[in-house]
């Protein structure tokens, strides 16, 4: 049996939608992209409505994006946040955003389900912000597993700041808009 191997890319239209060059300087910014990531993921079927961006703190330099690519890529991991810390790890040439030696940030439209924050905790990113939140994402049948209090105390516990609710109606309307249009709750039971 040959061996298997997974690969995780950016989709195809992330080269002509995002603007690599562009400093980000407010949360407002920042999440206006994480936002628009999800709205083109779904766009652009058979992606679902998340979407996150890794930035560094200090310069708000974009660093990487990431998308849900469950559907697409037939692998249960691949949420946007997971993809966006992957993606900012390899960018850097790094196993945690910690050595690369300055702070970095999450943004991610939707809070993220028990997967992701320990992908956060892992990731050692300083800042997370979120858009929609977990209410929304399971007011359309996503299972966001044992999220709990103690699971963002624990993360502020080891210096990370949460801030929550930045554009949320806007990140809330896209999961909205997805499942109006028939798009696939993957971890429905």
């Amino acid at each position: 049996m040959p061996e298997p191997v997974v690969r995780v890319e950016y989709l195809p239209w992330a080269e002509g939608e995002i603007d690599w060059q562009r400093p980000y300087t407010t949360d407002e910014e920042k999440m206006a992209l994480a936002v628009n990531i999800s709205r083109l993921n779904v766009k652009h079927q058979p992606g679902e409505p998340f979407g996150a961006a890794v930035f560094r703190a200090d310069t708000g330099r974009l660093i990487s994006i990431g998308m849900s690519q469950v559907v697409r890529g037939k692998n249960s991991v691949l949420h946007a946040e997971v993809v966006a810390i992957m993606m900012a790890e390899h960018q850097l040439q790094v196993y945690n955003l910690r050595v690369a030696g300055h702070p970095y940030e999450l943004f991610t439209s939707c809070e993220p389900c028990a997967m992701c924050l320990g992908a956060i905790h892992w990731s050692a990113v300083t800042r997370l912000v979120c858009g929609a939140t977990r209410e929304d994402a399971q007011g359309i049948g996503f299972d966001e597993g044992p999220v709990f209090p103690e699971s963002y105390s624990y993360l502020a516990a080891r210096g990370v700041e949460i801030v929550r609710e930045v554009l949320r109606m806007e990140a809330k309307s896209v999961i909205q808009e997805y499942l109006a249009s028939g798009g696939l709750v993957h971890n429905r039971v």
